[in-house]
């Protein structure tokens, strides 16, 4: 049985780890709060990009642009998207869960598979799993900027416009809320043509200036890191979210217990003081007889 002692040492290191919680609690929300701003200025940019290039490649040669070439899928590269640190619940486990059963299923459709990633967590993950990574960045959570979306676009590029690859998907956490966080699956490369509707446009009515070769250019690579950027930001965005729910949870967890081994601390406290109080009383007792 635990004496007094061992409960108090106890309970004086379960708060201590309840500070540490509570303080990584305040320092995911002020990250939080930055990471969602960024993410909401971001996202409807990224979205009318990709709908806007999407929409003029219906009908665009696809041999005007190598980011256009759309041919018989052989080899796949998945660009999978994690934190460097953990601390932060199922957020990690979460993508790696959805990302090996996605690339299981392509595997068993008998495709070439190949991994990429974004984050310590996938690169260690792979790697304790003898997995051949093509590629793998880290140490970039908390400091995302534009050019590492474009140093990784730049490698997702040069490996479509050689065939090393025919198709690239990009699964990362999308943000939904401070609670909620899903799973996303997406076709980066080649750039899905928009499926007509009564609504769109035709095709004949747009009008290239300076020219349509030099605007898919320019704007089909820019395209692939704004997309990225977009998913760093929201697995960012729900990177700390996850992070600050996590160490709630810790926190009342860590009470929950301080609260328990009190009571046992008490409990224990009273029976010592009543075994001393029997001892003397039957000390008395003895004397008197």
């Amino acid at each position: 049985m635990a004496t007094l002692r061992d409960i108090k040492r106890r309970i004086k290191a379960v708060q201590s780890t309840s500070k540490i919680t509570k303080a990584m609690k305040m320092v995911a929300a002020s990250k939080f709060r930055k990471a969602q701003q960024r993410m909401f200025e971001m996202r409807p940019y990224a979205e009318k990009m990709a709908a806007v290039l999407s929409s003029l490649s219906t009908g665009a040669d696809s041999e005007i642009h190598p980011l256009l070439a759309i041919r018989k899928i052989k080899n796949v590269d998945v660009l999978v998207v994690t934190s460097d640190r953990g601390l932060c619940g199922a957020f990690n486990s979460n993508i790696l869960k959805a990302a090996g059963v996605h690339i299981a299923r392509l595997k068993k459709e008998e495709f070439e598979v190949s991994v990429s990633s974004v984050g310590r967590k996938a690169k260690d993950y792979y790697k304790r799993r003898s997995v051949q990574q093509r590629k793998a960045w880290s140490g970039i959570s908390g400091k995302i900027s534009f050019a590492n979306a474009q140093e990784i676009a730049g490698q997702v590029i040069e490996n479509y416009t050689n065939e090393t690859v025919d198709e690239v998907l990009l699964v990362y956490n999308e943000f939904k809320s401070a609670a909620t966080q899903k799973v996303v699956i997406s076709r980066l490369l080649p750039l899905a043509p928009m499926e007509q509707s009564q609504e769109s446009l035709p095709v004949s009515s747009f009008l290239y200036e300076p020219s349509e070769q030099e605007i898919f250019t320019s704007l089909l690579p820019k395209n692939v890191e704004i997309q990225i950027f977009r998913a760093l930001l929201e697995s960012q965005a729900s990177e700390e979210a996850a992070r600050m729910a996590a160490m709630e949870n810790a926190t009342k967890a860590a009470n929950d217990m301080i609260e328990s081994l009190t009571l046992q601390y008490n409990k224990a406290r009273q029976a010592s003081i009543t075994k001393e109080l029997m001892d003397i009383v039957g000390g008395v007792e003895a004397l008197k007889g």
